[in-house]
């Protein structure tokens, strides 16, 4: 083995017998030269996003083998309040669905300004798994 202080052949017993291991050298903090972050460049227009989410909770076993259609007023804001339509971004904006937290395929649901629909597929969202609905919109200022 190699001593990464002073590079010299040490010998010693390891319980893996890699006699041939790689030590790499301790790597140490300095205070160098300090780096000066380049000038802020600040466009002409900014563009402004906008984003709000939809919270729901199965309260009980929905089938999915015909689809589904879960009304808006089935879900509640970010800040707890029961809404009665969704907000869509069009043409500026899109659409994310989660189901138990995991992001969903575009393809395979619609949102509405009144409704979720989820298209017909063989399986079952449980009672108690969340449903997220993600609408993100942009303009310019």
């Amino acid at each position: 083995m190699v001593n990464p202080k002073n590079h010299q052949h040490v010998e010693k017993d390891c319980p893996c017998n890699c006699e041939n291991r790689f030590i790499w050298p301790r790597i140490k903090a300095t205070n160098g030269v300090p780096v000066v972050p380049p000038s802020e460049v600040v466009p002409e227009g900014a563009i402004i996003p906008t984003i709000h989410r939809y919270f729901y909770i199965v309260t009980a076993d929905l089938d999915l083998t015909n689809g589904a259609t879960l009304p808006a007023t089935l879900f509640w804001n970010d800040n707890a309040d029961p809404i009665t339509e969704f907000t869509i971004f069009s043409p500026n904006g899109y659409i994310n669905l989660y189901i138990n937290a995991v992001m969903q395929e575009g393809g395979i649901y619609t949102v509405t300004p009144a409704s979720l629909t989820i298209d017909p597929y063989n399986a079952a969202l449980y009672r108690g798994t969340p449903i997220i609905i993600e609408s993100l919109g942009f303009t310019t200022k």
